[in-house]
């Protein structure tokens, strides 16, 4: 089972003819999870044909209005169209206080939308996985999001299982769950006899806008894909600082010094060019990618191989 980052939006505070704002979709089996929702993320959600209706939570990273703007237009849809599932929409503190002003766009919807403030270190259940809420350092409150796998079993060794007798079929799958199992002959055979040492999960760190920071370091070290504000280039060091953002070589040092497997840079300002933030950043970690609105990244399980981009594919003039 792959997870997948749809770039839905790349742009930072300000869109462009080629980037919307931010927002961010993480698929990880029937988990649809939208991370920030600027203004116009329902439209990139149909363009990328990634099952508008099918998100269940939303997490934001704060509440500048370029990461939240798409959220009135995105429940109205639902609405329209006869959602009945609810969802539920986590942001740092300060998000009950949106909400009232947010109502009186929105108004009632004929679905449940549950809204929770969180604090860094607040954990949400998944199956199998975890969502964590990371301190971040902004102007105003946010959090990153950290996306943690629960250790998986070892390999099962088949011909170990045989030797010990282990018929083929049923008690297979228990040795796999974590299950003893009784031979023809009597024997007990425990899981441990038959697998091997537990393999990692994935994890995967998105930052929203933010300076570097310690912990962000923490919770990304040795992470699979780290997703960090890539705003500037060190020729607008001071203004990063002065804004609380990152330039592309202060998000590529985040990442080597965590030692992660890969980097995507986001939340471009229009005042560089793309190519200059990536060449930047990739001065000091070359494991790095700067994705195009719509473009999604696939983690697969640590054993197969880093994340990778796959690009969207241009469309031809008719």
């Amino acid at each position: 089972m792959d997870i997948a980052l749809t770039f839905l939006g790349t742009a930072g505070s300000v869109p462009t003819p080629q980037r919307n704002l931010s927002a961010t979709l993480l698929q990880r089996g029937s988990d649809r999870i939208l991370v920030d929702c600027g203004e116009g993320t329902q439209r990139q959600l149909i363009r990328a044909a990634v099952g508008l209706t099918q998100i269940q939570t939303i997490l934001l990273t704060h509440l500048h209005a370029d990461h939240y703007l798409g959220l009135p237009g995105l429940l109205k849809t639902w609405d329209l169209w006869g959602r009945t599932d609810p969802v539920d929409i986590h942001g740092p503190r300060g998000l009950l206080d949106l909400v009232e002003l947010l109502r009186r766009i929105i108004g009632r919807t004929d679905f449940p939308v549950h809204w929770h403030e969180q604090r860094a270190g607040d954990v949400l259940p998944l199956s199998g996985a975890r969502l964590v809420a990371v301190a971040t350092d902004h102007r105003i409150p946010s959090l990153g999001w950290m996306l943690a796998e629960d250790d998986r079993p070892g390999r099962f060794d088949v011909a170990a299982a045989r030797r010990l007798g282990v018929t083929d079929g049923p008690d297979c799958g228990r040795l796999q769950r974590g299950e003893a199992v009784t031979t023809t002959d009597g024997q007990t055979v425990r899981p441990t006899d038959v697998l091997g040492s537990p393999r990692p999960g994935r994890r995967i760190v998105l930052t929203g806008d933010t300076r570097p920071c310690a912990s962000v370091i923490a919770a990304a070290s040795g992470a699979d894909l780290l997703v960090h504000d890539s705003t500037f280039t060190s020729a607008e060091q001071q203004r990063a600082e002065e804004t609380y953002h990152s330039t592309s070589r202060e998000a590529a040092t985040v990442a080597k010094e965590a030692g992660v497997r890969r980097l995507a840079l986001t939340h471009l300002s229009y005042r560089h060019h793309p190519r200059d933030i990536h060449a930047e950043a990739r001065e000091v970690f070359p494991d790095c990618v700067l994705p195009a609105d719509l473009d999604r990244m696939i983690v697969p399980f640590p054993e197969k191989g880093a994340a990778y981009l796959e690009k969207e594919p241009v469309a031809v003039p008719s």
